[in-house]
């Protein structure tokens, strides 16, 4: 009988082995031309102009955020919609709906704390601001 350790271990080593052996290669391999333009701040060739630091609108990265949540949300109800008939039958009413009641509830919470601390509401600009009042 052979030990299952022994195959964890083989699988182990190949998997350490092959990418220190792909590095290995294409460092001997690869050719090597020290010049000013590779350790520039980008390597395209052109000279940057302005400052590297772009500020952006926070507002994208937590719509896209609510977004995950919720799309997980729907991934996770989708199942449960499915097996719901078969869990009421089993375990009854109860047991079956108060899980997904305590799910959609913490979630509900969550999308009332980020609407109340302003994460859902678009900053206007200038401009826009504007040509609304005209």
């Amino acid at each position: 009988m052979s030990n299952p350790w022994i195959a964890i271990g083989a699988l182990a080593l190949v998997g350490v082995l092959i990418p220190l052996g792909m590095m290995s290669v294409s460092a001997l391999l690869r050719p090597s031309v020290p010049e000013d333009s590779k350790r520039a701040s980008y390597e395209s060739g052109e000279v940057p102009t302005g400052n590297t630091r772009i500020r952006f609108n926070i507002q994208y990265y937590m719509v896209a955020l609510l977004f995950v949540v919720f799309d997980i949300e729907t991934v996770l109800i989708f199942p449960w919609t499915v097996i719901y008939g078969d869990a009421v039958d089993a375990v009854g009413l109860g047991p079956a709906l108060l899980p997904m009641v305590a799910f959609i509830g913490i979630l509900a919470v969550g999308l009332a704390w980020a609407w109340r601390n302003g994460a859902v509401r678009w900053i206007r600009s200038p401009r826009a601001q504007q040509e609304l009042t005209e």
